[in-house]
């Protein structure tokens, strides 16, 4: 695997891996604080907020936000609110920011750094991995060798007791009663079926009462899907064995479960200072539970004793905290499902713009028509920063994109071969007379916010900012050194079809109109700083000729191409001393959401 490979990995993996633990956390936190207002209540509620705390980690808030990305396309586009952004950092702080649709900028250092880190990560996670699983793979094979030497029982004391336990529990279908040899204490194994495995000989230190309070808290396991839970926590852990997070929330997974359970064979009945008895029992017999998602009697047997004997009131949820409860899980789904909605807006610099003070550019009048140009015409556009008119003659909706955002032909998705795109425009327009005030106020600044809102208006253009990996060259220095002469100020470069000529521009200007002739981004990785006066002459190849036909170079040639010069890979070698590597990169790209012709025009 490549660097840019590595580099692209690392960009994409590292920063959602954080985010979903940062989330996750953040879900913890607040469970946790919950469980505090609820100390009071039954423990069931507590284990329910702990278990929601857990699967979480199952579940990225981005699955929600990408209903939220959906569920935008019926609404029309706005603005974001300020506390949408406010969320948005708090909920995905490691997340870099839509990037500019600008030429791509080479890793840094650090990040360069870090990406070779990552093979050796991935080996790690893949070796915890495998270590937790195989630990629980050997204490599940324990309990089913118990299993298997098991003998089915259907009738005596004990299948009696527990008939009648299913009874007052509400279980309708029986629980297979397995008498087992081996040392472990009473358990509930499997999830579809659950079977009660009894170990041999602990029946007869128990008197009715004991055997019915423990029968009584397995069955109770049952009814509550405890081993449905446990396993999915265990999946938890398996997944996110780094984190000690998840670790602990099964320690307080395991507390909450036997204190719910004892809790309820309490409230059916069973004396406090019996049922507490039992499991001392049974704890004396017996080996404790290899696994957490085989149900047991003991955990944690001190302060289940302080638990159980505690004659304590225990408070049902009223109204107000049942509010509390429904209220956090209304907005652990509305707030993900809001950033999708909000982020599938065209881009987060144009949202920002709409929701800051700053007015929107606003057309007094527009006129969109077909043009009557003629094939091979070069486009021409003007702006009159006097009365804010703008003219365009022969101009596609390609080569405006092109323009109010900075882009070039590669850095466009997709392809934009529709003849929505490659149709010609004759525009007229005029900016209202407080719009042009503002512009000559930011005279030498960019001011392409005019011509998005008139793509916006007149095209219902909606795009947005992301990354993608795309064919694309680096631009390095030869092996025999770059010849270039270094000049100081920025004077001009002069272009046409198989000529770039400059008197002090930079390399990465060159690397762009680079970009624009071969269909490709182009990324500076020379490390040639300041201005360079040069004078390329190629011969260009059809697809060159047909992108500036198309439109992309408004100035057509004054002489003659030389059809034997050199192509452009060998014209960059031979005379500047520069070479393009192919490869693909992660670069920055505008995609086309969607766009419509202007009423009347095609």
């Amino acid at each position: 695997m490549t660097e840019n490979s590595l580099s692209t990995l690392w960009n994409s993996v590292a920063p959602a891996v954080a985010n979903h633990l940062w989330q996750s956390t953040l879900v913890a936190i607040a469970a946790g604080l919950l469980t505090l207002v609820l100390r009071k209540h039954h423990a069931r509620a507590r284990y329910w907020l702990w278990l929601a705390a857990s699967l979480k980690f199952l579940f990225p808030f981005s699955v929600l936000a990408a209903v939220g990305r959906y569920l935008s396309w019926s609404r029309p586009l706005a603005s974001q609110p300020t506390l949408y952004f406010a969320v948005e950092e708090i909920t995905q702080p490691f997340a870099a920011s839509a990037p500019p649709v600008i030429p791509h900028v080479a890793p840094s250092v650090a990040t360069s750094s870090w990406t070779h880190l990552l093979p050796v990560l991935w080996v790690l996670w893949i070796l915890g991995f495998v270590a937790v699983l195989a630990i629980w793979i050997v204490r599940w094979n324990r309990i089913s060798k118990a299993m298997n030497s098991a003998e089915l029982l259907s009738e005596g004391r004990e299948v009696g007791t527990l008939r009648r336990v299913e009874r007052l529990g509400g279980i309708r279908r029986p629980i297979s009663f397995l008498l087992s040899r081996a040392s472990l204490e009473p358990g509930i194994f499997g999830i579809a079926r659950p079977v009660l495995l009894w170990p041999e000989g602990i029946s007869h230190r128990l008197d009715d009462g004991h055997l019915e309070a423990i029968l009584a808290h397995e069955v109770w396991h049952v009814r509550r899907r405890d081993n449905l839970c446990a396993a999915l926590h265990m999946l938890v852990e398996a997944v996110f064995w780094f984190y000690p997070l998840v670790w602990w929330l099964g320690v307080r997974l395991v507390e909450e479960r036997e204190r719910a359970c004892d809790e309820e064979v309490v409230a059916l009945g069973s004396d406090r200072q019996l049922y507490a008895e039992s499991i001392l029992k049974v704890c004396e017999f017996c080996l404790g539970s290899p696994l957490p998602c085989v149900s047991g009697v003991g955990a944690d047997l001190k302060k289940r004793m302080v638990h159980i004997m505690s004659d304590r009131i225990l408070h049902n949820l009223g109204l107000g905290r049942k509010l509390l409860l429904t209220t956090a899980a209304a907005l652990a789904i509305a707030i993900p499902v809001t950033i999708g909605l909000f982020t599938a807006t065209p881009t987060r610099a144009q949202s920002q713009a709409a929701a800051s003070n700053t007015p929107a550019p606003v057309y007094t009048s527009v006129s969109i028509k077909l043009s009557e140009t003629g094939e091979g015409q070069p486009p021409k556009m003007m702006v009159n920063m006097n009365d804010g008119s703008f003219t365009a003659r022969g101009i596609t909706l390609q080569r405006l994109i092109q323009l109010a955002y900075h882009v070039q032909d590669a850095q466009i998705v997709p392809d934009l071969a529709d003849r929505l795109f490659t149709a010609k425009f004759d525009i007229d327009a005029k900016l209202d007379p407080s719009v042009v005030a503002g512009m000559h106020k930011q005279l030498g600044e960019n001011n392409s916010g005019d011509l998005k809102a008139l793509l916006a208006d007149q095209f219902k253009l909606a795009v947005h900012s992301e990354n993608r990996t795309l064919p694309a060259y680096d631009l390095v220095v030869d092996s025999g050194g770059p010849k270039l002469q270094q000049i100081d100020g920025i004077h001009f470069l002069h272009m046409e079809p198989g000529e770039l000529t400059s008197q002090g521009t930079p390399i990465d200007l060159l690397a762009a109109q680079l970009s624009l002739r071969l269909g490709r981004a182009v990324v500076d990785k020379t490390g040639l700083k300041g201005n360079y006066a040069f004078n390329l002459r190629w011969t260009p190849d059809s697809n060159e000729l047909e992108r500036l036909k198309r439109g992309n170079e408004e100035h057509p040639a004054q002489s003659p191409v030389d059809p034997n010069g050199p192509s452009l890979f060998t014209a960059l070698q031979e005379q500047l001393g520069l070479k393009l590597e192919p490869h693909d990169e992660r670069v920055p790209v505008l995609v086309i959401d969607h766009a419509e012709s202007p009423s009347g025009t095609l």
